[in-house]
């Protein structure tokens, strides 16, 4: 699609727009899917949350995206067809089937994976050539080197490489931050282009004790934002790393810095950019989340376009946001690989006068791989090849992640926690990386470690009371559903096995859960203690890795014999756009 700032400026992007995305049967009618209109001074194309899967993959989107309050039935908060009528995208065509949940096995045999940092690489280059090198960047939105078994053994110095030949020259950070600070500074020395992150500061500790910063004298521990001269323009690029890593990671991974969201120092700097820097355009490289994003928009001023990450919302269109210094175009650029945005600006007298917006999807059949990247990703994974290929189990259905309460893939490791721990209940993280497999497709252990690889992925059994187990709901609840999205730190629900719930999203905070019951329908008793497993804990455990454990109950053969299922009943929002059934 095309967007053009102008039109925003009449609407303020809050009229539903035919995207002109191309209608597209792999085969067929292909050729110029990828054949964008060359437009305005400067093309900044950008990627975010790949996660480190260098191969093309099936992702399925969610079917439950709920938005509440201003944020219900508004982008990123539709999904299935709503979200097709919201962007005029036809059910049977191959964006649905990239954009969103509806028939997605059915569209998977149509049209294949998508992604791939070969058939990135070929797409990249080609839109960077169609302006010329100089009039082009390429940017990452973070979580980039987490993901993968591979890059779990590597510590992300696998994705460095794969970076750096894609021709990656900016990025910021999320995830990057598990592997701590002295990989994440030894990988950033591979790195050729530049991390940036205007949000991340020295504690008062750190800074007394004289830790390395890239500035002293305010406490930044990275360089904040990048300047490029761009078709004889100068555009800033602002890096806005997670701002939540301590509460949502392992403190112990960067206990000398402090994270947030730094609206005050955002601002000034922004002013800086514009006044000291005389830049003519600000673009904001941010894993805020989108809710975030948007409310920090409104906030803001001096910013362009914020292109966006962390919550893997694939939206085609940006949202237009109304500040006091005039507008903000909000975009987020989707997950795993699937998309590449294409952001076209036209500079003029110091300002961008005119922006076009294009969310491709990377459809692995119509590119045609890399060799060179081809090349690297055969050799980086090679050593491991043999180890990770073998066959440990076959799905009997569509084991898939994302969404607001379950997903197989958790359902699954809740029931192998339970059975492997012999616990009553189990609880996995509502992470939403991860990739989806197709009924009857065979799992390996490759596939095991692309739901599971993270530094912290020790498994645990504790005693919880019931109080307790309903005091952990509702604070993940709460995250979730906070009515401002500052208090949202992105993800999902925590996933529960052998526990059901009824939750009100809608509700007062401490009041979302209730009717809580054990598997075998027995109310929960508050004061009652339950056997509890769980992985991926912020304080340190010691049991065996979350792979290991759900390995053993794949090769044990007993996959699915208990029914599955994610136990949450939904009220309150029995009419919101953000549900196309439970997932």
């Amino acid at each position: 699609m095309a967007i053009r700032r102008r039109d925003f400026l009449k609407s303020a992007g809050l009229a539903a727009a035919s995207l002109g995305l191309p209608r597209l049967a792999l085969g067929a009618e292909t050729a110029s899917i990828y054949d964008i209109e060359r437009f305005g001074n400067a093309r900044i194309l950008h990627i975010t949350d790949t996660h480190a899967q260098l191969n093309p993959v099936y992702y399925r989107e969610p079917s439950v995206n709920i938005g509440i309050g201003e944020m219900a039935g508004r982008p990123p908060h539709l999904v299935g067809r709503a979200f097709l009528e919201r962007f005029g995208i036809r059910s049977d065509s191959a964006e649905a089937y990239a954009f969103t949940c509806v028939e997605f096995e059915k569209s998977a045999g149509r049209f294949g994976k998508l992604g791939g940092f070969a058939h990135l690489k070929t797409l990249v280059d080609r839109l960077r050539g169609d302006v010329g090198e100089q009039r082009s960047l390429l940017v990452d939105g973070g979580d980039l080197w987490q993901g993968t078994g591979l890059a779990n053994v590597m510590q992300g110095r696998d994705m460095v490489e794969v970076a750096n030949l894609l021709g990656i020259e900016a990025m910021t950070g999320h995830w990057e931050f598990t592997y701590g600070e002295q990989a994440l500074r030894d990988n950033l020395e591979r790195f050729k282009g530049e991390f940036l992150a205007q949000n991340v500061f020295l504690t008062e500790e750190a800074a007394f004790n004289d830790a390395p910063a890239f500035d002293k004298a305010t406490g930044r521990v990275f360089k904040p934002s990048m300047i490029k001269e761009i078709g004889g323009h100068r555009v800033a690029i602002v890096g806005q790393a997670f701002p939540y890593v301590p509460i949502a990671h392992p403190k112990r991974f960067t206990p000398d810095w402090s994270f947030g969201i730094r609206e005050e120092e955002l601002q000034k700097h922004v002013d800086a950019l514009r006044g000291t820097d005389k830049v003519d355009a600000v673009i904001l490289l941010s894993h805020n989340g989108m809710d975030v994003d948007l409310k920090l928009a409104s906030r803001v001023t001096g910013i362009d376009v914020i292109l966006g990450g962390h919550t893997h919302d694939a939206v085609p269109q940006p949202i237009a946001v109304k500040n006091a210094g005039g507008i903000t175009l909000v975009t987020n650029a989707g997950s795993n690989g699937k998309f590449l945005a294409v952001l076209d600006l036209a500079i003029d007298r110091g300002k961008v006068s005119d922006v076009h917006y294009h969310l491709l999807p990377v459809y692995s059949e119509l590119l045609k791989p890399d060799p060179a990247m081809a090349e690297l990703i055969g050799r980086l994974r090679a050593p491991h090849v043999t180890d990770w290929s073998e066959k440990i189990a076959t799905p009997d259905r569509l084991l898939y992640r994302r969404g607001n309460f379950s997903g197989p893939v958790d359902e699954l490791i809740c029931t192998a926690l339970r059975t492997e721990l012999d616990t009553e209940i189990a609880l996995s993280p509502g992470f939403r990386w991860g990739v989806t497999a197709l009924s009857g497709q065979a799992l390996t252990m490759e596939d095991l470690l692309a739901e599971t690889a993270i530094t912290y992925p020790e498994t645990y059994v504790q005693e919880m009371t019931g109080a307790q187990i309903k005091d952990v709901l509702e604070d993940i609840c709460d995250n979730l559903f906070n009515a401002d999205p500052y208090y949202q730190q992105g993800g999902d629900m925590v996933r529960a096995g052998g526990l059901s719930y009824t939750c009100t999203p809608t509700a007062a905070i401490g009041s979302r859960i209730s009717d809580l019951k054990i598997h075998n329908g027995k109310a929960i008793s508050a004061g009652h203690r339950y056997k509890v497993a769980g992985w991926a804990s912020v304080t340190g455990q010691q049991g065996a890795p979350v792979w290991d454990v759900v390995g053993k109950y794949l090769r044990s053969g007993r996959m699915f014999q208990e029914r599955l299922g994610s136990g949450v009943t939904l009220k309150g929002v029995d009419d919101n756009p953000g549900i196309a059934g439970q997932g």
